[in-house]
């Protein structure tokens, strides 16, 4: 017997077994039922979702000799039968994606002047209709504008916004929705009782949330699932077969993290790396969790998550346990670390130096802050943590010297209150600078810069321009005023006076919002204590024109004969 997957095998042949589309489904039945029909429609939707199948059953229901009182098919007559057996000639499917061209359309428009030889309509589905060029679109619009009256078009696409207006306004238009995650698992347990295949609840859970809404990508995971399980699919079954982490990991990460256990942290997480799990992907489902756990907390957003009945309620439960500021913290990190997990060099120890941050949210400070202002360091991860001999004590007597006043308790002693920013962001960023050590040399702390007066040039000043530019890009709030800082002319018109010339009034302003502290950082990287930044407008001369890959490969082309050979030769084109 030949076997056939279960996307084609339990495809729908009637308006009610379509699942999940139950507002569209109507609405076309009421429209056959009336008599009510236009002359195009177009089908929008994500993949999977039922619109190349709901252009089937309306093309068949439409040319149905003897339609149901409820607007579908009889499925006894002429018409209904020939549809069902792929032998009707007045429905025509053409797959755009691959007949994309003028002259199939063309064709396909010779067919329209020939009317029904059974049945009322001629029925044209266009799968895939955004793939059409433009040149086939142009073609096709005039005979959709104006169709003969036998002619139905029905247009499906994905992609909605590549469709040329003038196609769009001479259409019906109905938006497929995603499927819900109940809704694929109602149907899976449906298909699982007809195939006789036993399952866990748990395990259709999984493959519904696999299949992000498409109820035809559910369906072939629930193939493969069962061939893998050989008829019986269980959740660690289905979890081994898709390589994809228990949430049971998260949730452990979470309860661990609110008890600040950074060490058994560390261990699930070289449990998840040791199984082969991605760490982008561990990050992604963590969030995911964090987040529904944060929809739980409140009875009205419950209804956000999709998963099931035992899921959401293991939710709930660790959202008692959760306060809503250190849910919001973590998603925050975890949300940061996804954004800069593609340039990391080093992803594991990204993963890991995010998850001891979370860990850390509800973990108290070390000693009280200073001020408004919020300590930005991290907290010790353990309490019998020692520094080298001499660290703490040159510490307190540095700060003894830059404030005589103070009380007799060490700890108070070397409490130093902070300095407000003006950007905060920014602060943070420059910090953390002078905690690196360059080829070059060390960075001087503010208080012994002061004091130093090295002779630097102007090549000096813009190399360090350049890098406080790049350590300002790595917070990605700050990354389009550090990319717009690079076209900053610097110039030094009387050493140690450093003079930054800009193009424009807003970037000036922007940068003067933080000019103490790009002062001082260059102060502190190139050792003058002397030093001192001031702002003016570029003057007209000073303006440079930037040109664009393409004019500056020109330019050398024209200027150099010998590049210009090579390129011919080896057919060498710029790379957009």
């Amino acid at each position: 017997m030949e076997y056939i997957v279960s996307a084609r095998k339990y495809r729908p042949l009637t308006f009610d077994s379509v699942v999940g589309q139950s507002s569209l489904t109507t609405t076309l039945k009421n429209a056959v039922s009336s008599g009510k029909l236009a002359h195009a429609y177009l089908f929008c939707g994500p993949r999977g979702v039922g619109k190349t199948t709901c252009a089937r059953i309306f093309a068949k229901v439409i040319n149905c000799l003897n339609p149901t009182a409820t607007g579908d098919a009889c499925g006894e007559c002429d018409s209904c039968k020939a549809f069902a057996e792929g032998r009707s000639l007045n429905i025509f499917e053409l797959d755009a994606a691959s007949n994309n061209g003028v002259e199939h359309i063309k064709a396909l428009m010779e067919q329209t002047h020939i009317p029904p030889q059974t049945g009322k309509y001629k029925v044209f589905i266009i799968d895939e209709v955004h793939m059409l060029s433009t040149a086939a679109f142009n073609a096709f619009l005039k005979t959709l504008e104006e169709p003969p009256a036998h002619v139905i078009f029905i247009l499906a696409t994905t992609e909605k916004h590549k469709i040329l207006p003038t196609i769009i306004s001479r259409c019906q238009i109905y938006d497929f929705e995603r499927m819900s995650v109940q809704s694929i698992v109602n149907h899976l347990e449906y298909v699982a009782k007809n195939e006789g295949i036993t399952y866990e609840e748990q395990a259709l859970n999984v493959i519904a949330e696999k299949a992000d809404g498409g109820m035809r990508d559910a369906l072939s995971i629930f193939d493969q699932a069962a061939s893998f399980c050989q008829g019986n699919i269980t959740y660690q079954k289905v979890l081994e077969d898709l390589n994809m982490l228990d949430s049971e990991n998260y949730f452990k990460i979470i309860d661990l993290a609110l008890e600040n256990k950074v060490s058994e942290v560390m261990l699930i997480v070289n449990n998840i790396f040791s199984h082969g799990f991605d760490g982008g992907l561990m990050i992604n489902g963590l969030a995911s969790h964090v987040r529904n756990v944060l929809m739980s907390s409140d009875a009205r957003t419950t209804q956000l998550i999709e998963t099931s009945e035992s899921q959401r309620q293991k939710y709930a439960e660790q959202a008692k346990r959760c306060t809503p500021k250190f849910l919001y913290r973590a998603l925050k990190l975890l949300n940061q670390c996804d954004l800069s997990y593609r340039q990391s060099s080093n992803k594991r120890l990204l993963v890991e130096l995010t998850l001891i941050q979370v860990a850390q949210i509800t973990q108290e400070e070390d000693g009280e802050s200073a001020g408004r202002s919020p300590k930005k360091r991290l907290k010790s991860l353990f309490n019998l943590l020692t520094l080298p001999q001499g660290t703490v004590q040159k510490s307190v007597e540095r700060k003894i010297a830059a404030k005589p006043a103070v009380s007799a308790e060490p700890t108070k002693t070397a409490e130093v209150k902070p300095k407000k920013l003006n950007i905060s962001s920014l602060g943070g960023s420059f910090a953390s600078l002078s905690m690196k050590k360059e080829q070059r040399r060390d960075v001087a702390p503010l208080g012994e810069t002061a004091n130093e007066n090295e002779r630097f040039t102007e090549d000096d000043v813009r190399r360090e321009w350049l890098r406080l530019c790049n350590l300002l890009a790595q917070n990605p709030k700050d990354v389009a005023i550090a990319s717009r800082m690079h076209n900053v002319l610097i110039k030094m018109p009387e050493w140690p006076k450093v003079e930054a010339v800009f193009e424009n009034t807003m970037l000036k302003d922007d940068v003067e919002n933080m000019l103490p502290q790009v002062q001082n950082q260059l102060a502190k990287l190139l050792h003058n204590g002397r030093l001192t930044v001031t702002t003016r407008l570029a003057n007209k001369e000073e303006v440079v024109t930037r040109l664009t890959p393409q004019e500056i490969l020109d330019k050398i082309v024209e200027t150099n004969p010998a590049f210009a050979r090579m390129q011919k030769q080896l057919g060498l084109k710029l790379e957009r």
